[in-house]
């Protein structure tokens, strides 16, 4: 993958990360997931304007989660 961050900036974040909390680390994880998903909103938005926001919801349900937890009528 690449990357636009030098090893040594990335390895300063490592160390930032690992000093945080099991907690502070879980909220980091939830923050970064809901901007993943406000992203990808934002982006079938774009791309598709018509779509109602019913539809959208469901893609970024699709993308976002595991496609056996999912039911039936959102595979």
């Amino acid at each position: 993958m690449n990357s636009d961050t030098t090893p040594e900036a990335s390895a300063v974040q490592l160390q930032a990360v690992r000093r945080l909390s099991g907690a502070a680390r879980l909220a980091l994880a939830v923050d970064m997931s809901a901007t993943a998903r406000a992203l990808l909103q934002s982006r079938l938005r774009a791309a598709h304007p018509d779509w109602p926001e019913r539809v959208i919801t469901l893609h970024v349900l699709r993308h976002t989660l595991p496609h056996e937890t999912l039911p039936p009528s959102l595979r």
